[in-house]
C-alpha cells in the first residue's frame, strides 16, 4: 500500500513492549499454578476452585494484548487515502543579495566570509513560517540564482552552488544589486517584500547604493536590511589558488588585506526602513525583521493529504478494552 504512512512512525517502537507483556502474563500463570499446586494435587484443585476457567483468563490477557497493540498503532496517526486541499500560504518575499567578490574569500570570518555567509542564510531558513525567498549573487553584475520560491530544498541546493565565480563580472556593485533584486519580486503589491544584503561593503563604483535602498522603498516598499560580514578592525587576506598551490593575494608585491568596510551598508538601512546588522546570528536577525515587514496571503497550493485513520484503531483498542472488562473468568454454569 504506496500511500500508506504515519505522523510518528517513531511510536513504532513502542510495539516492543507486547512480547514483554506476554511473557508476564504468562510467567504470572505459570507463578500461580505453581503455588497453588504446593496446596492440593491436581484432582483436589480442580475441586476446589471448579468454577475458574484458565482458557477464559488467557482470552482474557489476549484481549489486553490486542487492545495495547491498536492503541500503539493509533498513537502513530495512521494514514492512507489520498485527496487534495487547498492549502493557503502567508508570509513576506525575502530575496538574499549576496556579495561572491573576492574579498568575500576572506578568512577573518570562518571558515570565510562568503562560506559563512551559506551557513547562516541556512540557518535562518529553519525558522522562516513559510516566507517565499529568492537569491541574488552580485559582484560586478547581478545574477538571479533563484527566483522566489517556498520550496526551500531547491533554494538550499542554488545557494550550495554559489561561489566567487557565480559572478561574471568582478567589483562590488551593491546599488545595481540592490536596482537588481527590486525587479526580482514576482508582483507589484507594495510592502511584505525585504531585500537582505550580505557584504564586506566597500563599493568599488559609485553605484548610489543609497539611493538604490532609498527608491526601493518608498516606490515599491521595499524594506531594505544589511549585513556587513568581516573583520573591521584587522581584516583577512584573500586566499587563492596559483600553479595548484594555495596563496595570498598579492598587489605590486604585497599582499592584500580585506577590511569590513561598513558605511555603505550603514547608510543604505536608515532610508529604506530596514537595519544594519555585522557577524549577526541569522535566526535572531530574522527576529527583529519579521516584525516591520507585515505578511500577507500567498496564492493558495493545492496540497495531496492522506486521511487520518487513528480512530478506526483507538475505537477498536476501546471495544477490546471494554470485552475485557466485561468478560469473568468463571466458567459457564450448566442449567
Amino acid at each position: 500500500m504506496s500511500d500508506f504512512g504515519f505522523d510518528h512512525p517513531e511510536l513504532l517502537h513502542l510495539l516492543w513492549a507486547l512480547p514483554v507483556l506476554g511473557a508476564v502474563y504468562l510467567w504470572g500463570f505459570a507463578r500461580k499454578r505453581r503455588a497453588l499446586e504446593r496446596f492440593a494435587t491436581l484432582n483436589l484443585l480442580r475441586s476446589l476452585i471448579p468454577a475458574v476457567s484458565l482458557g477464559r483468563q488467557r482470552f482474557k490477557a489476549v484481549l489486553t494484548l490486542l487492545a495495547a497493540g491498536t492503541l500503539v498503532i493509533a498513537m502513530t496517526g495512521p494514514r492512507w487515502g489520498t485527496h487534495y486541499q487547498d492549502v493557503p500560504s502567508r508570509g513576506i518575499d525575502i530575496i538574499f543579495v549576496l556579495d561572491v567578490s573576492n574579498s568575500m574569500l576572506a578568512e577573518d570570518v570562518a571558515p570565510n566570509r562568503i562560506e559563512r555567509a551559506k551557513l547562516d542564510i541556512k540557518d535562518m531558513l529553519e525558522v522562516l513560517p513559510g516566507d517565499r525567498v529568492g537569491l541574488v549573487t552580485f559582484a560586478g553584475k547581478s545574477t538571479l540564482s533563484c527566483p522566489l520560491t517556498v520550496n526551500y530544498g531547491s533554494f538550499r541546493m542554488a545557494l550550495e552552488a554559489v561561489d566567487t565565480r557565480s559572478a561574471p563580472v568582478g567589483g562590488t556593485l551593491i546599488g545595481d544589486a540592490v536596482r537588481y533584486a527590486a525587479d526580482c519580486f514576482t508582483d507589484k503589491v507594495k510592502d511584505h517584500k525585504a531585500i537582505i544584503v550580505i557584504s564586506d561593503g566597500g563599493d568599488t563604483d559609485d553605484s548610489y547604493a543609497v539611493q538604490a535602498a532609498q527608491k526601493a522603498f518608498e516606490e515599491r516598499g521595499v524594506r531594505v536590511f544589511t549585513v556587513g560580514f568581516g573583520d573591521v578592525v584587522d581584516g583577512g587576506r584573500i586566499p587563492v589558488i596559483k600553479d595548484g598551490k594555495r596563496v595570498y593575494l598579492t598587489h605590486q608585491g604585497q599582499e592584500v588585506w580585506t577590511k569590513l568596510e561598513p558605511e555603505v551598508l550603514q547608510s543604505m538601512a536608515p532610508v529604506a526602513d530596514g537595519g544594519y546588522f555585522s557577524n549577526t546570528d541569522f535566526r535572531e536577525m530574522y527576529a527583529r525583521i519579521a516584525p516591520k515587514v507585515a505578511p500577507r496571503e500567498f496564492e493558495s497550493s493545492r496540497k495531496e493529504m492522506k486521511y487520518a485513520r487513528f480512530h478506526w484503531f483507538a475505537g477498536l483498542a476501546m471495544v477490546l478494552l471494554i470485552m475485557e472488562t466485561v468478560m469473568t473468568d468463571r466458567k459457564a454454569v450448566a442449567a
